[in-house]
């Protein structure tokens, strides 16, 4: 892997530039524990909005903090690109943890963190009885994750993406193998939930962003794993959608396609929004096929119990067909968002 670039004497000046300031470096050391709002890092530091975002704007410009919008949100994260996080890193790492004011910033942390979490599980404790009924009907949550990480063996994950993330129980689940994780939904409050779920879970350096499924905020050739897991049969046009999936797998990348088996649940579409009844083996693997993907893989998981009531979980793999040759490597990202 080659080595990366030496921070030139100009750049290193501006980073230092920009980190030089109390407000500044705090907020380096709070981002260091996770993604933020502007409105969080208010609440956090005491101070108004205004001046939060000024301090906010010079570093992005910088090169040491990403912006991304989540609906009317911005959320702000350590770079994990470029050179200018590596000039600063070790005077992060190097910061006195038991410093009051750093201390009184985490704890005031940890309360913004509670909030955020008290206010997703409330959105979805509302879902989870439609939930829980769907899940009696299907092979238990356990049986579906270890059927996952058996297609997926153990082959390297450099980068990965989860489409339509929902809870973002598959980056917690695949995280802790990847070196980028990122999540993508289109709903702002479920984010909010995989976001509350990921902190509680203690996982670090992974990217929620709010984004169409039809069209993924991410450039072309950019992941070795694409998971969609449990959201064709929401889309009116899921072949559009693998296309579009198949754009960002990188040469000798992969898919992985979670779902259901054809059934006749017609309660789904007026109870939970479910506009496919399921869908055939020969079905998806036709569209990975012609998105580029050769199909490696058609898994069925039958349900708990026989029945025209149950549901079977369907899984399909597709790879890939160009060949992996100087794709370049990812280092682990090892900050916390």
């Amino acid at each position: 892997m080659a080595e990366r670039e030496a921070p030139s004497l100009d750049l290193t000046l501006d980073v230092l530039r920009a980190a030089a300031e109390e407000t500044r470096l705090r907020i380096l050391a709070l981002l260091a524990e996770g993604e933020l709002s502007v409105s969080d890092l208010t609440d956090i530091l005491g101070q108004s909005q205004p001046r939060i975002s000024r301090h906010l704007k010079l570093l992005v410009e910088a090169g040491l903090v990403e912006r991304h919008r989540e609906g009317a949100w911005a959320f702000f994260r350590l770079t994990d690109r470029g050179t200018a996080l590596k000039i600063i890193r070790p005077t992060l790492e190097s910061l006195d943890r038991s410093d009051p004011q750093l201390l009184e910033d985490r704890t005031r942390l940890e309360a913004v963190r509670a909030q955020r979490s008290h206010a997703a599980q409330a959105y979805f404790s509302r879902l989870a009885p439609e939930w829980d009924h769907l899940r009696s009907l299907h092979a238990p949550e356990a049986v579906v994750e270890a059927a996952v990480l058996e297609a997926l063996g153990s082959k390297e994950i450099r980068n990965l993406v989860d489409l339509g993330t929902g809870t973002g129980r598959m980056l917690q689940l695949l995280a802790p193998r990847a070196s980028r994780t990122v999540g993508l939904d289109a709903s702002h409050a479920m984010l909010s939930v995989a976001r509350a779920n990921l902190e509680k879970a203690g996982l670090r350096g992974i990217e929620l962003r709010q984004g169409d499924i039809y069209a993924p905020p991410f450039p072309r050739d950019t992941f070795d794993l694409v998971i969609i897991h449990q959201v064709l049969h929401y889309l009116d046009d899921p072949a559009r959608a693998i296309r579009e999936a198949a754009r960002l797998v990188a040469p000798g990348g992969r898919i992985l396609v979670v779902d259901f088996a054809p059934h006749k649940l017609e309660f789904l579409r007026e109870g939970q929004a479910h506009r496919r009844l399921g869908f055939a083996p020969t079905q998806v693997a036709g569209w990975l096929d012609e998105a580029g993907l050769d199909c490696t893989l058609t898994k069925e998981l039958a349900p708990p119990r026989k029945g025209d009531d149950q549901l079977t979980v369907s899984l399909w793999l597709g790879q890939d067909r160009r060949t992996m040759t100087d794709w370049p490597l990812s280092e682990p990202n090892k900050e916390v968002a």
